[in-house]
């Protein structure tokens, strides 16, 4: 029997917003301005590219190899490699989930009809999808936190951070979402039957507690909210 442990392979995919498909199929005719367009919104969520231990990242990148989606109608995936330590990274546009042979559109019908209360089985026939698919979906996003998840991906801890809540209605009870944003990044998503400051304080705690694990040192500069007194009295705890 075999005693050596298997290394562990490194994720280098890159999900890039392009802000459309059709930008998307234009770009993937022209190598360098896809390129461009990747390295580009890289620097903009400020995290580098995940490269081989040897490599200090400044190595230009190059197409390597495509494949095609066939079950999401035969869209084309691009991989770019390092020119310096050959790192190869898998280029995602942001319609397309990963492992997932459904667009986010209908995966996020689908959710908001499961916290509608409907069953798998209804939330799959309203998505033109399998009930296995959304029960497998639902589960994938219920083992991560978007802390754990973003923080994976190489993105830093947001020190300003915009909070809010949203109001939405769970069969005939209302419910509150309290979230998390910083830029273009949601960094929670909490739920809440009541709008109490000890229920919200409650739901940002959570991203609190995720983000001290990830960094014990870590607290939120300043908080931007919509002046609603219990968002105020929950963020306050947040920052410094």
């Amino acid at each position: 029997m075999r005693t050596t442990n298997r290394q562990t392979r490194e994720n280098r995919t890159i999900t890039v917003d392009f802000r459309d498909e059709a930008t998307y199929v234009q770009l993937l005719g022209d190598g360098k301005a896809f390129l461009e367009c990747i390295l580009a919104f890289v620097m903009s969520l400020g995290f580098q590219l995940k490269h081989k231990a040897t490599c200090n990242g400044d190595g230009c990148l190059t197409r390597h190899s495509h494949y095609l989606r066939v079950r999401l109608g035969g869209i084309t995936i691009w991989l770019v490699q390092c020119t310096r330590c050959k790192a190869v990274f898998t280029v995602l546009p942001h319609f397309v989930l990963r492992y997932r042979q459904m667009r986010p559109e209908v995966a996020r019908d689908a959710l908001l009809a499961t916290h509608g209360g409907l069953s798998l089985e209804w939330c799959a026939i309203i998505g033109h999808i399998s009930p296995m698919a959304l029960y497998r979906l639902i589960c994938a996003l219920g083992q991560h936190s978007l802390v754990d998840v973003l923080t994976r991906c190489g993105l830093p801890l947001p020190r300003y951070i915009l909070a809010d809540e949203k109001h939405n209605r769970c069969l005939t009870d209302r419910v509150y979402l309290p979230t998390i944003v910083s830029g273009r990044v949601l960094w929670h998503l909490g739920c809440s039957n009541s709008k109490s400051a000890a229920a919200f304080t409650a739901s940002y705690g959570q991203f609190q507690q995720a983000a001290l694990t990830h960094e014990p040192s870590y607290q939120v500069r300043g908080a931007l909210t919509d002046g609603f007194d219990s968002t105020v009295s929950a963020t306050s705890c947040l920052e410094t």
